[in-house]
């Protein structure tokens, strides 16, 4: 009897599921599929180009090694990424499928104008805690009566904590009820790239009839339109028809409108007649309540004790997008160690990000690191480390403190509370300040310019 693809496939993954643990199984081998059989030759899909990558050069060998007991003959595996699956993010690659992945759509089959939502980012998959409860209850709102409550809808909140997904989510819900909704989902450096080509090929009217005849426009990392004043006045009279005729807005940034360094005056009050709502970093709870959705949505509960969920939350702690990356991580370590998940296993897989036995840990580090750009600061501008930390603003401590917070976000990348918190409790906001004003130097301020690059390449050599 001839198998077919699905049938051989089939076959070999029973027989590698006896051997190979079960993480790895259910991470690497389960989100495959058969796509053809030609000869002794079978073309598998993964979800992704890693995961593609990773099974042929880690599984390919091994799973052919088992084709003569289980199949009776040998044969070849050829890995290489599903089509159908090309344009999902990299960090769904330990995510199974949701049971319905059909696009959706408007009414005679055309795709909705301007949607590419993740399938991901529903309400259902969002875990509310103290953090985010005033932004997804206002979600919701929205989702409910779109136009009508809270126009417009204004999250902000650092990297990694879940904008975006509630952002999306509101347009998942509306979709699902109303399919013929236009909903159009763009960041805000698409829309100025977009608005210079609309320029450049005299098709203005085409842009604005695009983005001002849609139904719910979300528009991600607002704070960007301070860069350009042609795309704030675009914008403004996209925001107006919009606003006019009921349809609703959403946007998010990294901080709130009246904070956005450039925005004009009148974008800023459009932003806040509606609802501005924050997201913050979740709490150890909030935290674990993540990673146990994680670990459900990804069917991987039995894989991954609580103890092992317990101690990544009590370990990263400054992103929600972190936190899923850990755990991530620690899976593929797992799957190439051919261990079992466990506390000890994740103390090595996680090393550089936990506090450990009177190891240098990833805090340890950072607050070094922290530290040495300081001093060397301090000894570039002739002032010491705790002048930068105090709270005097004359403007021989001033330079340096906003250069040496310049220096931190730089090399660092560290978010901007974090920041303020490494001198003296300085809000946000300030940072925020510190940040644009050396950006203002080093655009006018040659000599200024200079001195920065010097200290750049001292950081850069002390950290090779």
């Amino acid at each position: 009897m001839t198998l077919t693809a699905t049938e051989t496939w089939s076959r070999l993954l029973d027989r590698a599921r006896l051997e190979l643990p079960e993480q790895t199984y259910r991470t690497w081998l389960e989100p495959t599929e058969a796509l053809e059989l030609e000869g002794d030759t079978i073309v598998v899909a993964a979800p992704d180009r890693f995961a593609a990558d990773w099974n042929e050069s880690k599984h390919a060998q091994y799973l052919a090694s088992l084709a003569p007991l289980a199949l009776g003959h040998p044969i070849t595996i050829v890995f290489r990424v599903d089509e159908e699956r090309k344009t999902r993010p990299q960090m769904d690659l330990f995510v199974a499928p949701p049971p319905d992945q059909a696009r959706q759509s408007a009414p005679g089959g055309a795709p909705a104008a301007g949607v590419q939502l993740s399938t991901r980012y529903t309400f259902l998959n969002f875990v509310i805690g103290k953090s985010n409860e005033l932004a997804a209850a206002a979600a919701q709102a929205v989702a409910a009566a779109p136009g009508k409550v809270y126009n417009p809808l204004f999250i902000y909140g650092d990297t990694g904590l879940g904008k975006t997904h509630l952002m999306q989510a509101v347009a998942h819900e509306i979709m699902q009820r109303a399919p013929q909704t236009r909903v159009c989902f763009v960041g805000t450096e698409q829309f100025t790239n977009e608005l210079v080509g609309a320029i450049q090929k005299r098709s203005t009217p085409e842009f604005r009839r695009r983005y001002r005849e849609t139904d719910l426009l979300l528009l991600d990392d607002v704070h960007f339109l301070k860069r350009t004043e042609a795309t704030q006045e675009e914008f403004f009279h996209t925001f107006n028809a919009l606003y006019e005729a009921g349809r609703q807005i959403i946007l998010t940034s990294d901080r709130p409108p009246s904070e956005i360094p450039g925005l004009e005056a009148r974008l800023v009050s459009r932003f806040q007649w509606g609802m501005v709502a924050d997201i913050e970093q979740p709490d150890l709870e909030h935290r674990i309540a993540i990673l146990q959705n994680k670990a459900r949505l990804d069917h991987l509960e039995l894989t991954i004790p609580d103890d092992v969920i317990r101690f990544i939350a009590e370990h990263v702690r400054s992103s929600v997008r972190e936190l899923e990356g850990s755990l991530i991580r620690l899976l593929a370590y797992a799957s190439l160690k051919h261990r079992d998940v466990s506390v000890s296993l994740a103390r090595e897989a996680l090393r550089d990000k936990l506090r450990l036995n009177g190891e240098a840990t990833a805090e340890e580090k950072y607050a070094l690191s922290v530290l040495s750009i300081q001093q060397l600061v301090a000894r570039e501008f002739s002032v010491n480390v705790e002048g930068l930390r105090s709270k005097s603003r004359t403007k021989q401590l001033t330079v340096p403190r906003q250069v040496a917070m310049f220096l931190i976000r730089e090399f660092l990348g560290l978010q901007l509370v974090e920041i303020g918190n490494a001198f003296g409790g300085r809000d946000h906001s300030t940072v925020i300040h510190s940040l644009e004003r050396i950006d203002t130097l080093l655009a006018h301020d040659a000599p200024f310019t200079a001195r920065v690059e010097s200290l750049r390449k001292s950081l850069s050599d002390l950290h090779t």
